[in-house]
């Protein structure tokens, strides 16, 4: 589409009623200092709370509001004025002034990470830089189900505060859309632009505030990225833009609301326990304080908010606010990682505040405003285009090499038998020895992604964390369906590989952090219950010729270390009563701590990651006690594969167990095949092939 067919016509003279409209306006101010000023305090907010007080500010939430604020007004005086939109150029001239601190961020990131960080954590963070550097992080980390308000920052992503920069971007896109309908219904219809416009947004402001209620209270780890849940806050700015002209207020007035605002907004983090329902009804307080602040505007008083919101410091900070926000949060969690601390004391928060000012201050002055004050950029069109063009390479290209280069080093099994035998070490008879000096499998810099490969890609409900996987068979000779959490997809590595081999259909329909149950009793939310629920309808419907799910639940409790929820006994007796057996895994071992994180701060001292298997599993199955009420089920452990009899290592027969603190890496199952595959075959009576 070019750039002229997005432009919005002029609408002068099209409507009188329009006109007076306008000229009864206030005149704006050209530059709002107590706005500029405002801003440097949400940023101020966000990183002292970060850094000191492992909390969450709201400030994040004034930024949100203050930038539909400035746009607002910006395409309201375009529309109002007749003057075309141009939305392409809008476009192109906003990557040239975001781009370039964005990307010097994610470059000195990625440098960071390959000198500082431990390997195991590149994969993730290569992942991000990509969703970072297209503005979607906020979906990436909604899929993965991050928790944002966890007190230890330095098991957290250096780029995890992008999520808020993506939203904004899909804000930047969406918003001027808004607007050019807006201007042809002006020019068709003939309405009023402000009348027009103030009934959109409050019907964005309460659909998403209602929608982010509710779904904060369901998923608040998913709600706390969506888009969806943070419109209204926008939808809030943009109302404030346009009504702000009518607002006729006294001295007095201004004067409380300015304080009124300020003192709310620097008490929000403080007073509100926000960590597990925001940014629902909660996200009201610091964005309606911001309001009380731009719509106290200047006072014209000595005792207004407005006059401290407008002094020189404060305005200059609100000019490097963008560079701050971006860097403190990568050097609060590179310093947190290499100095092995949980948070940040007052001392080094101090130094790490200091040095993120210092260095937003330099780079905005060095980087971001030479470019975009560049008059060769404003010449041409295509020149900003080409700018933000060698910044996306300048990313691109290097973490492209970077990914390759770890997918070109990843070892191949081939020599497992002898050199990393995994679970094999374990088994009675083993006659290999596995050698001392080889590398571990996976490797550090792959271990993160090392799950079971599907011949498909999975169909993901990421609001939900479902997981829908399928091997795509045309003409199965049995039919398999896997049922339960994480921990019952990790079995679809040994499961995937038998299929193949007997020509099995393999369906595995999984949800994180959510085990067969039906019982909101047993602690899972009401959405798993659901789930739960309708899949089991789903399993019934189509009678596979066996369900292989997760049987008992360990590290449930400190005090519990292994457990079988009665709720579970009635699914696998619904299953059993419709004439579909039942293949129980027993769960495997929860680490208190990231095993491959624990051996990286270890080298070459695997003992260090291991784990007491009384601490970590009951003396007995709890199945035991539950096997002869079900008759079609059967129970498989393979607790032997992972435990000796007190201990349970990180790393057996040079294989790392673990991709994190709890889930069995896909390199690991593979050398468990043999074991699974006997125990399979005995617990469903087939017959090889």
């Amino acid at each position: 589409m070019s750039e002229a067919t997005m432009q919005v016509q002029p609408l002068v003279g099209k409507s009188a009623a329009l006109e007076t409209t306008v000229t009864a306006l206030a005149p704006p101010r050209k530059f709002l200092a107590e706005v500029q000023g405002l801003r440097a305090l949400a940023v101020l907010m966000v990183v002292s709370y970060h850094v000191w007080f492992d909390r969450i500010s709201g400030g994040v939430d004034v930024f949100l509001l203050i930038s539909a604020f400035f746009l607002t007004g910006q395409f309201v005086r375009k529309l109002e004025s007749g003057e075309p939109f141009g939305l392409i150029k809008y476009w192109i001239k906003l990557s040239q002034r975001l781009m370039p601190m964005l990307i010097l961020t994610l470059l000195a990131t990625l440098g960071a990470t390959y000198l500082l960080l431990p390997q195991s954590r590149w994969n993730s963070i290569l992942e991000q830089t990509w969703a970072s550097l297209f503005y979607f992080q906020n979906w990436f980390l909604a899929a993965q189900a991050v928790d944002y308000y966890a007190p230890d920052h330095s098991t957290a992503s250096p780029l995890q505060h992008f999520w808020s920069l993506a939203i904004q971007g899909q804000f930047f896109l969406l918003w001027p859309l808004v607007f050019a309908v807006v201007a042809f219904a002006v020019q068709v219809f003939h309405v009023r632009a402000r009348p027009l416009l103030i009934w959109i947004f409050s019907g964005i402001f309460l659909s998403s505030l209602i929608f982010s209620i509710m779904t904060t209270h369901s998923n608040q780890a998913f709600a706390y990225f969506d888009t969806r849940t943070r419109l209204w806050e926008f939808a809030l700015g943009s109302i404030l833009a346009l009504a702000l002209p009518y607002l006729q207020l006294g001295p007095g007035t201004r004067l409380f609301l300015g304080w009124f605002g300020v003192a709310a907004m620097l008490s929000c983090g403080f007073i509100l326990q926000i960590g597990q329902q925001f940014p629902g009804y909660l996200a009201l307080w610091p964005t309606l304080a911001a309001s009380c602040v731009i719509a106290a505007g200047a006072t014209g008083s000595r005792f207004g908010a407005d006059r401290l919101l407008s002094i020189k410091p404060l305005v200059k900070l609100g000019n490097n606010s963008y560079a701050l926000y971006l860097f403190h949060w990568p050097v609060l969690v590179i310093y947190l990682v290499v100095s092995g601390r949980n948070q940040a004391g007052l001392a080094a928060g101090s130094a790490i505040i200091t040095f993120s000012i210092f260095a937003a201050w330099a780079t905005t002055k060095l980087v971001d405003f030479p470019l975009r004050k560049n008059k060769w950029f404003a010449q041409r069109t295509r020149h900003s285009i080409l700018l933000s063009v060698i910044c996306i390479a300048s990313v691109a290209l290097p973490l492209t090499s970077w990914q390759k280069h770890i997918e070109d080093n990843r070892p191949l099994l081939a020599t497992a038998n002898t050199t990393n035998p995994g679970a094999a070490a374990l088994w009675p008879g083993y006659r290999g020895k596995a050698e001392a000096n080889a590398p571990l499998l996976p490797t550090f810099a792959t271990v993160d992604g090392d799950w079971p490969k599907f011949p498909s890609e999975c169909k993901t409900e990421t609001a939900e964390l479902i997981n829908r996987c399928e091997n795509l068979l045309d003409a199965p000779a049995k039919k398999i369906v896997v049922l339960g959490s994480s921990h019952a997809h990790v079995l679809n590595t040994a499961l995937l590989d038998m299929a193949a081999d007997n020509n099995w259909s393999l369906t595995s329909i999984t949800r994180g952090n959510c085990p067969v149950s039906t019982d909101p009793t047993e602690g899972l939310s009401e959405s798993c219950v659901a789930f739960n629920q309708k899949t089991l309808q789903e399993v019934l419907d189509t009678k596979p010729d066996v369900v292989v799910t997760t049987s008992t639940r360990t590290n449930v409790a400190p005090d519990i270390p292994e457990r079988l929820d009665p709720s579970w006994v009635e699914e696998a007796n619904a299953l059993n009563r419709s004439g579909i057996p039942v293949v129980a895994v027993r769960d495997t071992p929860r680490f208190t701590q990231s095993v491959p994180a624990c051996l990286e701060d270890h080298p070459g001292n695997y003992a260090a990651c291991d784990a007491s298997r009384a601490d970590l599993f009951s003396p007995s199955a709890p199945t035991d006690s539950a096997a002869a009420a079900l008759d079609n089920t059967s129970f498989i452990d393979l607790t032997n594969s992972f435990c000796d009899e007190t201990i349970c290592p990180g790393v057996i027969g040079n294989v790392i167990v673990y991709k994190d603190d709890n889930h069995v890496t896909s390199t690991y199952m593979k050398t468990l095949r043999p074991i699974f595959e006997r125990e399979f075959f005995a617990a469903t009576g087939w017959h090889l092939s």
